[in-house]
């Protein structure tokens, strides 16, 4: 899933293991969300949206399947 994670991590001035600390996740988590590799539970979106002070849908780019809406 393609999201803007760097992009709000950066303007929140925050690092990756600054942002795993707040969100109780590892460095190479925050890694595999930035590369796309990894999606976040649902739970775990919430709280990263509500760390940059937005929504999910901000953050977070969902690419339905042909078809879908």
């Amino acid at each position: 899933m393609e999201n803007k994670m760097v992009e709000y991590r950066k303007k929140f001035g925050l690092s990756q293991e600054k942002l795993a600390e707040k969100l109780g996740v590892s460095r190479q988590t925050i890694i595999s969300i930035e590369k796309g590799k990894y999606d976040p539970s649902l739970p775990l979106a919430f709280e990263i949206a509500k760390t940059f002070q937005t929504t999910i849908e901000h953050v977070f780019i969902h690419e339905g399947k042909e078809g879908e809406e």
